[in-house]
């Protein structure tokens, strides 16, 4: 992986948030990267429960100041900028007064689903996309972990479709056992294809649970990682149907180079 470009976008990473599957892997695999002499960047969703200052969070005024539209909304983008300690890898915030203020990741106090999930979700995708623009930062593969990240492939491949900083970028899903319970808002549809992404492309998003968001990025990405020992089954069907590189659930001491073989001749081959 010497010399290549990975580009980290997860709903969570630790040390900033608890261990999970999720945000251990989204330390673990650029990790690994950089110690192979890779160069990589890490985004994930600045949410109100991170200590800013315990992680010495500082924003990036030369990268935040643009507005996105959600929604035929303008939203006001932030980004802040932390390192993690001895590890030398930067992390990239996304971040907005009324998406992520909130002293929550997914639900409220009461375990409710945040009803604007869906919103953050499409704010954190165009926000990344429109952040490593900025950077003019060409990445050779994208890497996403998690749902709130999930929405990635589907933007970049569509609404960012005839961007030159991505045409040779590689997308890499990882699916995970751990979702959500319900589903998004049911206008999830109607927000996505206001920025013109054609129904027939999202037609899973009829019912906007879990499985339909991943089957989404699925369809939209060129290679997937388990991540978890079990995932749910509609996925292993879904997985069995298409024919697309697939590196099998692997335990943390196996996986280091299994994944960086898996990126070197399966991914950027």
């Amino acid at each position: 992986m010497k010399g290549k470009r990975v580009l980290y976008v997860s709903s969570e990473v630790i040390p900033y948030l608890p261990e999970t599957e999720i945000s251990s892997m989204s330390f673990e695999a650029p990790r690994m990267v950089n110690s192979n002499q890779g160069q990589i960047r890490i985004f994930m969703p600045r949410y109100g429960n991170i200590n800013e200052r315990r992680h010495q969070l500082h924003e990036v005024i030369r990268l935040s100041g643009m507005n996105l539209v959600i929604n035929d909304m303008d939203v006001p983008l932030i980004i802040k900028v932390a390192s993690i300690p001895k590890e030398r890898m930067q992390v990239y915030f996304i971040d907005n007064e009324d998406y992520f203020k909130r002293k929550a990741t997914y639900t409220d106090e009461d375990g409710n689903f945040f009803p604007d999930n869906d919103e953050r979700a499409i704010f954190f995708a165009k926000g990344v996309i429109e952040t490593v623009k900025k950077l003019n930062w060409s990445p050779d593969i994208i890497h996403v972990h998690g749902w709130m990240a999930s929405f990635l492939p589907l933007y970049l491949r569509n609404y960012y479709a005839n961007e030159p900083l991505f045409e040779n970028s590689k997308v890499i899903i990882s699916l995970y056992g751990e979702g959500f319970e319900g589903t998004l808002d049911k206008n999830v549809t109607e927000k996505i294809k206001f920025d013109g992404i054609d129904e027939e492309i999202i037609l899973e998003l009829k019912n906007p649970n879990y499985v339909s968001m991943m089957k989404v990025a699925i369809k939209n990405s060129d290679a997937v990682i388990i991540g978890s020992k079990e995932i749910p089954e509609e996925l292993v069907d879904y997985l069995n149907k298409i024919e697309k590189p697939v590196l099998n659930y692997l335990k943390k001491d196996e996986f280091s180079q299994a994944y960086l073989d898996f990126c070197q001749t399966k991914v950027l081959q």
